[in-house]
């Protein structure tokens, strides 16, 4: 009996000096629970006399109840401080002024993508977009890129597996659209292609747009024609281009495509570096052997193809200096493109 008035004073005690609902939680298993100090009680009645047992017992379940009691009352005070606590933490001054939501816009990767595929799809191109995960047949061999050619040191490729790599070129969707459809042929490749580079204008990951043409007699000028007309499009009604011999192996002949500068109109500037011209991108009419592998005689069609960088045509469009500044993930950034 006296054990359990000393039950009780010590629970009480420890109610009072719990501050919070899981601290008294603790207190009242301490006492209540399953391995608790009264339930022990119970455990050690085979101790006492027989007779006595009932009266013991009947004790028992009486603290119990003062217990419980006592922890109902003490658990609704701390709630309810708690409440409070919680509800002035969270108190709102509605007379403040309310905090400004900063708001972007489309990324202008995505502007100079949508704006580029607008631009050709009036000129009657279909948009088709291959799989970022490419065969190093696609992405290499059937653009006449053999593994012992040479042209595979122009690039750091990333492979994945000895046959299949993050693709380095859009140039792939080609050849899988021209297995698929007979001329006449005039698609646009869009996507992400990977590479092992990186500096201030390049990226191991940007974002390229490939073009074909593929018909009976398709020339260097119906190119350039069609480059002219996207030049004017795309950054001024006076815009130019150029064309400049070069080399792809998929391509023959081979042009890079400048297009007059679009900060000095082509006098000569810090951005053209003086020479009034700007690299865009490269082109040329589509190689015999690219052709052939596709199953396509080119003694009876010809056809061109192009590349571009969105990144480089974003930058250039929007005076971007830094391609990291597509990737930094800051708003500040992208409010600048709001229409």
């Amino acid at each position: 009996m006296e054990d359990t008035e000393k039950i009780v004073e010590e629970a009480a005690a420890e109610a009072q000096s719990a501050q919070s609902s899981r601290a008294l939680y603790e207190v009242k298993m301490k006492f209540l629970g399953r391995t608790g100090k009264l339930t022990a009680l119970l455990k050690n009645m085979k101790e006492i006399a027989a007779e006595l047992r009932p009266a013991f017992g009947k004790r028992v379940n009486a603290v119990r109840e003062r217990l419980e009691e006592l922890f109902a009352a003490r658990e609704e005070h701390v709630k309810a401080r708690e409440l409070a606590e919680k509800l002035a933490s969270e108190q709102v001054d509605v007379t403040m002024p309310a905090k400004r939501q900063r708001r972007g816009a489309l990324h202008p990767i995505t502007k100079t993508r949508e704006e580029l595929c607008d631009i050709f799809s009036g000129m009657g191109f279909e948009v088709f977009e291959g799989p970022e995960i490419e065969s190093e047949y696609y992405n290499l061999t059937a653009l006449n890129i053999p593994a012992d050619h040479p042209a595979r040191d122009m690039q750091d490729t990333f492979y994945i597996t000895e046959k299949f790599l993050l693709r380095s070129q859009t140039s792939a969707g080609q050849i899988r659209l021209m297995e698929k459809k007979k001329p006449p042929i005039k698609m646009l490749s869009p996507g992400r292609v990977f590479r092992a580079d990186d500096d201030a204008t390049h990226a191991p990951m940007f974002h390229q747009m490939e073009g074909l043409v593929v018909d009976r007699g398709i020339t260097l000028g119906d190119l350039q024609g069609m480059l002219d007309e996207f030049a004017r499009t795309m950054f001024a009604e006076t815009a130019k281009t150029r064309l400049r011999p070069s080399y792809f192996p998929f391509t023959e002949p081979s042009v890079e495509v400048d297009v007059s500068c679009t900060a000095c109109g082509g006098k000569g500037c810090a951005l053209c570096k003086g020479t009034g011209w700007i690299e865009v991108l490269g082109a040329g009419m589509v190689n015999r052997k690219v052709l052939e592998n596709c199953g396509i005689d080119p003694d009876e069609y010809t056809g061109f193809a192009f590349g571009m960088g969105i990144d480089r045509i974003a930058m250039l469009k929007y005076g971007i200096r830094h391609i990291r500044s597509f990737t930094e993930n800051d708003v500040r950034f992208l409010e600048q493109f709001r229409d």
